[in-house]
This record gives C-alpha cells, sequence and structure tokens, in this order.
C-alpha cells in the first residue's frame, strides 16, 4: 500500500501526535517557541483548570511569527530540546 503520508519518508503521519497551539517566541533562527493549552477538570475540586506547556518547533521556512495560531507535528530530535515541527499557519 503506497499511501501519501508514507510516500516521502516511509513514516506513517497518522500515528504522529499534532497540537495546536500560539507561538509565543519567534527570535531564534527556524525555531518557533509554541504554548499550547489544555482544559482539565481537577480531579477533587471539579473545575475545569486551563493548562499550558511550551514546546519548541522547528520551522524550516520560517512561515510563522509571534502571536500566530499554528499546528505542529511530532518529529525526530531536530536538537536538545525540539521534538516538534510547525506543520501549517491558521491564523
Amino acid at each position: 500500500m503506497n499511501d501519501k503520508s508514507t510516500e516521502k519518508t516511509g513514516v506513517d503521519t497518522a500515528t504522529r501526535k499534532r497540537l495546536e497551539g500560539v507561538v509565543i517566541g519567534d527570535r531564534q533562527s527556524k525555531t518557533r517557541i509554541v504554548s499550547v493549552t489544555r482544559r482539565v477538570v481537577h480531579p477533587v475540586y471539579s473545575k475545569v483548570i486551563n493548562i499550558r506547556k511550551k514546546f519548541y518547533a522547528h520551522d524550516e521556512k520560517e512561515i510563522s511569527s509571534e502571536g500566530d495560531i499554528v499546528t505542529i507535528e511530532e518529529c525526530r530530535p531536530m536538537s536538545r530540546l525540539k521534538r516538534w515541527r510547525v506543520v501549517e499557519v491558521r491564523k
């Protein structure tokens, strides 16, 4: 089966995690810091709380800038902190 997701790299991209977040840092070359917010219910108090986490993402073409809403996808380790890459800018 020669599907489009495995055509270029041989890795099935359907199993990779995708997250959506806001670019909060774009000072580094080809690196974006993306803040992803999740809403979860607290196990004891049953209150909805927001949990934020920062991810370092690789942006090869430098298509995103600070304040943009982007989709990031898991990838191989690019550096010590970068394990994600920018797939699209939703703005």
